[in-house]
Formats: structure tokens, sequence, C-alpha cells
């Protein structure tokens, strides 16, 4: 091992340790044996260490860190670990939007704004991801989203519009146009 091997921290809420871990450890296994990185998790406190196995010299990819930690984050943010484990793949990116910080921390104007994400029985979660081809995951104050970095943004700015209150309808048209405007950019490329 070289002398100075990067590590990266991530603090999961302990309630989301098991989630990572999986049935007989078996999905943060999996998580160490695709990436070839190693996982110290503290079950109590939730923090996860997460290093290469090999040093970058010795074969070790500095991007499989990265890798792991967003697909931790992931895990941490809500997601079922085989939404998660989309992050293996190269084109595919994690958003996380922390709503406390564009509204505050006051439970009633947070609830209401979740509220409005999700949607009645979860509507406007549910056409957003549909629409943009993305995962998402709601927990606490915040909005993870899994896939591809165009289609990731594009829910994010769904996210945020309302966020700022505009209306649904304004938000289903902007998703309409950017469906129309995905399907005819990559009718090419499927």
């Amino acid at each position: 091992m070289s002398g100075h091997q990067q590590v990266f921290y991530v603090n999961l809420p302990p309630e989301r340790v098991a989630k990572l871990l999986g049935p007989n450890g078996s999905t943060k296994r999996e998580i160490e044996e695709r990436l070839g990185v190693r996982m110290d998790v503290d079950g109590s406190s939730g923090r996860v260490e997460i290093r290469l196995m090999r040093s970058p010299a010795e074969g070790g990819d500095p991007v499989a860190l990265f890798k792991a930690r967003d697909i931790v984050n992931a895990i941490g943010n809500g997601f079922r670990p085989e939404s998660a484990m989309k992050l293996f793949s190269d084109n595919t990116a994690l958003l996380v939007v922390d709503v406390s910080e564009f509204i505050g921390k006051d439970f009633r104007d947070l609830r209401r704004v979740m509220g409005r994400i999700i949607g009645t029985e979860g509507k406007t979660k549910r056409i957003i991801e549909e629409t943009t081809h993305v995962d998402m995951a709601i927990l606490g104050d915040r909005v993870s989203i899994i896939g591809h970095p165009e289609d990731v943004e594009a829910a994010r700015r769904a996210v945020m519009m309302l966020v700022q209150g505009s209306p649904h309808s304004v938000v289903y048209k902007y998703l309409d146009q950017y469906a129309q405007r995905r399907k005819f950019s990559r009718r090419g490329l499927f």
C-alpha cells in the first residue's frame, strides 16, 4: 500500500445501516466486490468509511471511491439498494436536494412543500419519475434523484419549481415539454 490513501466518510442515518448491509451483508459485499473498495460500517453511529482495496499504483480505480460514496449516500437518502446500484453505471448520477435550504426548517412549511413534491397518493413524484426516466427517493427534508445526468437535471428543475410554488399544471407542462425534447433528441440513440 502507498503511504497516502484517499478515504471517504459518509454518515448514514443509523436506521438505514441495515439497508446498506443487506441480508447477511450481501449488499455491502456486492458493492465492495464490484468496485474494489472496503467499507467499514459503524452500525450504531451510521458512519461509513470507504477506501480502495488496492492503491491506484496497484490497479485500484479512484473513480470507484466516488461511485461507492454515491451508492452509500443514495441508500442513506432512502433508495432501495437495487435502485442505488444503478450508480455502478458511468452515465448515471445522484443528486440530493435539501429542501430545507430553500424554505427553512419550519415543520409545517416543510411538510406542505414535501407534500407538493409527492402529490396525492404519490402522483406528482410518479409523474416526475416516469417523464424524466429517473428514480426518486424522499426522506425527511431531502429529495434524491438517480438517472442520466440530463434527466436528473430536468427532475431537479421540476422539484425546484414545486419548491418555489409553481402550480402543478405548470410543472406538468414543463415535464411534458421535456419529454418531447428528450424523445426527439434521443430518437437515434436508442
